[in-house]
């Protein structure tokens, strides 16, 4: 008969679990690095949209294109600040998560330890039996022959 662990089925879950709670955290990891991205392009276009005005207002221009130049300045800060506040709350998530994930492995981990712990012992006492059967057979045959 072979080892059969008897907390086999909540290793299994506790396992599930942690693939769970690494994959939210994955995905909150990813959307952070999203969102930092798209600031870093929108940092990049107002760098140019101010440089662009300031080439503008050296040379002749008409006031509507100004006008749109500055508007689009604004929505890209305004967008920029909403994906900061984006950014505070994805951290705190992915804070949230990594602890979750955290958690999960170290109760996952501490089955999988017992597993070993118990696969070990089993496996001990299997070779002690098997060489007690060798020394069984050994000492018949001594005491036939």
């Amino acid at each position: 008969m072979g080892f059969r662990f008897p907390l086999a089925s909540v290793l299994q879950f506790r396992e599930s679990i942690e693939k769970r709670e690494e994959l939210a955290l994955q995905k909150v990891q990813f959307e952070v690095a999203r969102v930092r991205r798209r600031i870093d392009e929108l940092t990049e276009e107002l760098a140019k949209a101010s440089d662009e005005r300031e080439e503008s207002l050296q040379r002749w221009m008409q006031a509507c294109q100004l006008k749109d130049l500055q508007d689009e300045m604004n929505s890209a800060v305004v967008a920029k600040q909403t994906l900061s506040e984006t950014l505070v709350t994805l951290k705190s998530q992915r804070d949230t998560h990594m602890k979750l994930y955290q958690a999960a492995r170290v109760n996952r981990r501490m089955l999988t330890d017992l597993l070993e712990q118990q696969r070990n012992a089993w496996e001990q006492n299997q070779l002690r039996i098997q060489q007690k059967t060798l020394d069984d057979i050994f000492v018949a045959r001594l005491q036939r022959g």
